[in-house]
């Protein structure tokens, strides 16, 4: 049976839940890319620039 009560979210709270979500979702797969590239010797961030680098 239908609930006959009355919608008690609104479109905008389910909009920004949305959103949110999303990012939360985003968030979590440039962490696993981060951390795959890391596995795999990927991460440009863990080298030491060349012109750093001892003669």
């Amino acid at each position: 049976m239908a609930s006959k009560g009355k919608k008690k979210t609104t479109m905008a709270k389910l909009q920004r839940e949305s959103r949110l979500r999303e990012r939360r979702q985003d968030k979590e797969a440039r962490k696993v890319a981060r951390r795959e590239a890391v596995s795999r010797g990927e991460a440009e961030w863990l080298q030491p620039p060349a012109d750093d680098a001892p003669e």
